[in-house]
């Protein structure tokens, strides 16, 4: 029984069957879902999808990562069946005429790590009914420590006229015990949900739920034409969002520190900054920490 799904009963598998019944159509919100017993990295397998054509909609999820990626090549990794990984290919760039969406333009693209974020903390709410926040741009915290993140990453079309398409990965952890918990580099303690007290720790229900409403998001952030204050989607995300009104500290790439006070999110997803010398405004990519 080495190796084994089921010698460790408090992480019982994930099935491909059930999953494809309640989310993909005609029942659910996606096209297409793949469950892998292990795989290096869920990103890395919906963009190698999206080279050729894959179209919008393919959910990849993964009982196990050997090579999970995190912001800036962060490692993202936990024992099997003890999280969630999980990544879903988007084209905003392309019309939907049955849905009655028109191509959002790139400059919203940056909105969508920021939608997996809200998708996070309303699913921990409602499955494990805990009090999570997210740290500007999408980690999810519970108390001051980190217990999810968000990677996006754009696969450009193959012909200059095509948009990019947009990955959209999610590590959640689940059932990490005190030892198992990763080093964070940022200086965030990490935890998990079980750690933290959550009611409810099945991965199946918590998978759909955060499945759902990332699907529910952008699909209200598409039908306002990718604008995210018509959509409903900044304001939920300036709710979410435990950064805002608190002093950070910020490491840009070029070793610059900036300290200051973050007042808001501006309409592209940036992060407002009030410092002793001006305003400043902060996309994801400016930034190597935020403390």
């Amino acid at each position: 029984m080495s190796g084994s799904p089921y010698t460790d009963l408090d992480r019982p598998p994930l099935s491909a069957a059930r999953l494809r019944r309640a989310l993909v159509a005609p029942n659910g919100p996606w096209a297409r879902l793949e469950l892998l017993a292990e795989t290096g990295s869920t990103n890395a397998d919906v963009a190698e999808a999206a080279r050729v054509d894959e179209p919008e909609g393919l959910v990849v999820v993964a009982e196990r990562q050997t090579a999970g990626r995190g912001r800036r090549g962060r490692v993202w990794q936990s024992p099997a069946r003890a999280g969630i990984a999980t990544s879903v290919l988007l084209r905003p760039g392309e019309a939907v005429p049955d849905r009655g969406w028109l191509p959002a333009t790139p400059p919203g693209y940056g909105w969508l790590p920021l939608l997996a974020g809200v998708a996070l903390v309303e699913a921990v709410a409602r499955l494990a009914e805990l009090d999570a926040t997210l740290k500007w741009p999408n980690d999810l915290l519970i108390g001051d420590a980190k217990c999810a993140g968000v990677l996006a990453e754009a696969v450009p079309g193959r012909s200059p006229d095509q948009p990019p398409a947009i990955v959209l990965g999610i590590g959640l952890n689940v059932t990490l015990r005190a030892d198992e918990l990763p080093v964070n580099p940022t200086g965030l303690p990490a935890t998990s949900l079980q750690l933290s007290g959550a009611v409810a720790t099945d991965r199946d229900p918590l998978l759909r739920a955060l499945l759902r409403a990332v699907a529910d998001w952008y699909d209200r952030w598409r039908s306002a034409g990718g604008d995210a204050v018509a959509s409903g989607l900044r304001e939920a995300y300036l709710a979410a969002c435990a950064t805002i009104g608190r002093e950070v500290r910020v490491l840009l790439p070029n070793g610059e520190s900036l300290t200051g006070t973050a007042t808001g999110v501006d309409p592209d997803g940036q992060l407002l900054l009030a410092t002793a010398t001006g305003d400043r405004t902060l996309a994801a990519g400016d930034v190597l920490h935020l403390r």
